[in-house]
């Protein structure tokens, strides 16, 4: 029983330390590239051919398809790529992610190699100045991890064999029928489904295939299942999500699936392919577990990396003449409602692994937000002048409270994303959009508190004079025009923001407020008696538009760095 519990707790911690390099390794690699990597995969599209390149070289880059996934989920969530060309990548990140394989085959020797990334690592990350050394230092631990985590499971495994039950059970285990391949599949899909690493399993495979513990036959058959149990991320990352996040869902596992069933009947072929192209899979070689000979076969892997990577080259190659008729046979299967909207949680779990992608979900909720606060003040207008009715009011309120929501579920995502490991580019994108959300929120605020007014006004039965309302929807107009050439610049932080051109429009139009105020006091006595009450409403209502002229100067200098943001100057 103590023999048993140290082995588990040994394959268990090697597991652990595996997935946690794997983790570190991705983070650092994607830290590293930062918004270059989402350029290159929102870009590098235009023909399925160059989908398939990029996919193979993304995942490379990131060492995770699991990452790469969520990314496309949220590409076409915001409409950055079709599924078509998010399918194409796909299909090259099935086949770059055998990558990590081929690392881990050829390791000579794991646990040196391990010992020397946190060696060479830790000291890039501890010792070395600057953002990008410390996102490869931390790169280099996670490779470091990553092969310990390997000597640990190998070394957690080699007693197995002197435990005859453990043993017994591993061989127990059988490719030689179809039905035993499929066995196998089935639980090496739902192992990858938990861990959500294909590498880790294929690693546990390769582990246990080098110990003589499971043939090599069952090991070729846990690659079938891995690469069906690896598409469960994008799941995580589409479930709650719009129609177009759950087709690039689906449209990964229906594929890995159809394809994994459709190569599962040359599974001889794979199996003899492999033992051809490396003759001495099955060498031995002898080491040392407590003081007792132990014999290890030591080139198994290779043939297993080199099975891998066949297979994911012909999985693809099965979908990449049918890539849009594929699409369209998705699309048939889940409907797009009518009038969808994203929404963030849809990628709330994606987030996690991405916040590059994070940004952009939450910069599509800020785009609802802007366009959402030109709707109201064209409704405000309408209430100023008289001309709007019962629902267009009903509409102001209702619209001024989905603000506040979307405002704090940004702040709660955004809030979230922040508190990982990111760029300085990737952290002053959320801190911008945080900002952002706040002035646009601020300004629905304002045009919920105009309606307030007028409904006062109209409760204490007072009517403005034609000059006031004149001189109101003046102000309206002037602010409207301010808020819409900010409003055409809120977008994804890019190009040059005429910041200085504003910030001389904003003094010009807070001068002219000012001046509207000194006529509506002015007003006050003599020159139109009993009208202090009224004039005082007509004074909030144009302090309120002060506001608005301030929060959207805010915003445009937000999104120009925000080294000179004034917040409300009324004087």
């Amino acid at each position: 029983m103590k023999e048993a519990l140290v082995i588990l707790l040994t394959v268990l911690g090697g597991l652990g330390i595996f997935l946690l390099g794997m983790k570190h390794l991705s983070e650092g690699l994607q830290a590293a590239a930062s918004g270059g990597l989402r350029r290159f995969m929102a870009h590098a599209t235009k023909h399925r051919l160059y989908g398939v390149g990029t996919g193979i070289v993304s995942t490379i880059i990131v060492q995770s398809s699991s990452i790469i996934t969520v990314m496309l989920v949220g590409f076409v969530s915001t409409a950055l790529m079709t599924l078509p060309q998010a399918f194409a990548v796909l299909i090259g990140a099935n086949i770059g992610t055998t990558a990590t394989v081929w690392i881990i085959a050829y390791a000579p020797d794991p646990q040196m190699l391990g010992f020397t990334g946190l060696a060479v690592g830790g000291t890039m990350y501890f010792f070395l100045r600057g953002e990008r050394v410390h996102h490869l230092g931390l790169t280099v631990i996670g490779l470091g991890l990553v092969f310990l985590g390997l000597y640990f499971m190998s070394k957690g495994v080699m007693p197995i064999r002197e435990n005859p039950e453990i043993a017994r059970a591993f061989q127990s285990m059988s490719a030689a029928t179809y039905l035993g391949v499929f066995e196998v599949a089935a639980a090496a899909a739902l192992l990858t489904a938990v861990v959500q690493s294909s590498a880790a399993t294929i690693a546990i495979a390769m582990t246990l295939a080098a110990q003589q513990l499971i043939s090599y036959e069952v090991a070729i058959a846990v690659l079938f299942g891995a690469n069906v149990g690896t598409t469960a991320t994008g799941w995580l990352a589409a479930i709650g999500g719009t129609a177009d996040a759950k087709r690039t869902a689906l449209s990964h596992t229906l594929s890995n699936l159809a394809g994994s069933f459709a190569l599962v009947w040359f599974f001889p072929l794979f199996v003899r392919m492999g033992q051809a192209l490396f003759p001495d899979w099955n060498a031995v070689s002898t080491t040392t577990v407590s003081g007792q000979p132990v014999e290890v076969l030591t080139c198994i892997m290779a043939p297993i990396a080199v099975t891998d990577t066949v297979f994911a080259v012909c999985r693809g190659l099965i979908f990449f003449p049918i890539v849009r008729p594929f699409c369209r046979f998705i699309e048939r299967l889940v409907k797009q409602p009518e009038n969808e909207k994203p929404h963030l949680s849809s990628l709330r779990i994606g987030a996690k692994v991405s916040p590059v992608i994070a940004c952009d979900q939450a910069l599509s909720e800020v785009d609802f937000m802007k366009t959402s606060n030109i709707d109201l003040l064209k409704c405000v207008r309408a209430v100023l002048a008289g001309e709007a009715d019962e629902q267009t009011e009903k509409h102001i309120v209702h619209r001024e409270e989905i603000l506040d929501n979307v405002q704090k579920e940004v702040t709660e995502f955004l809030g979230g994303i922040m508190s990982k490991r990111l760029s300085i580019d990737v952290a002053e994108r959320a801190q911008r959009l945080l900002r952002l959300t706040d002035e646009l929120e601020s300004i629905s605020d304002e045009c919920a508190q105009v309606l307030k007014v007028v409904k006062r006004l109209r409760k204490q039965r007072e009517r403005m004079s034609d000059v006031s309302l004149a001189l109101l929807l003046t102000v309206h107009d002037r602010i409207t025009g301010f808020a819409a050439e900010v409003t055409g610049l809120i977008r994804s932080p890019r190009g040059v923001i005429p910041v200085e051109a504003l910030q001389a429009e904003s003094k010009e139009l807070h001068e002219f407020v000012r001046e509207c105020r000194r006529k509506q006091l002015g007003r006050v006595g003599p020159e139109d008696p009993g009208s202090s009450v009224r004039v005082l409403c007509e004074l909030d209502i144009i302090n309120a538009y002060e506001r608005v002229r301030a929060y959207y100067l805010n915003c445009a200098e937000t999104l120009a760095g925000g080294k000179k943001t004034v917040f409300l100057t009324i004087r």
